[in-house]
């Protein structure tokens, strides 16, 4: 599940982990895709095979040594789902930050998402 991903990787940076490792699945390797075009980790691998792969995350600090990510908040969650039409996507922290969100065409970002009108479930937002 894509929290407890989001988790894992907050909380190794502020540790100052090297690597996070975590179990695999299709959704997280989406999320992380988007998190490396957007640098807010240095990189990803997917290691392993069949039932026993995992994910191995680079998290990104700056010169001083914090976390590229400052924040985290879940919109949707299992109990919850929140959904939003594409003229209601509003920027996050000024353009600083990165909607995630769930289309019938996959899941991208909430600009990509403005830019070819689609709505969805909202997942998070992150700066």
């Amino acid at each position: 599940m894509y929290i407890n991903l989001l988790i894992q990787i907050k909380n190794a940076q502020a540790v100052k982990k090297e690597t996070v490792k975590t179990s695999y699945s299709k959704n997280d390797e989406v999320i992380l895709d988007i998190l490396a075009k957007n640098k807010f980790i240095d990189s990803f691998e997917k290691k392993g095979r069949g039932a026993k792969k995992i994910l191995s995350i680079n998290p990104k600090y700056d010169k001083g040594g914090d976390g590229a990510i400052r924040g985290i908040k879940i919109l949707s969650t299992p109990s919850r789902h929140l959904y939003s039409g594409y003229q209601d996507i509003k920027s996050v922290k000024s353009g600083y930050g990165l909607l995630v969100i769930s289309t019938p065409k996959g899941i991208i970002t909430g600009r990509e998402a403005k830019k070819i009108k689609l709505g969805g479930e909202l997942f998070f937002e992150i700066w």
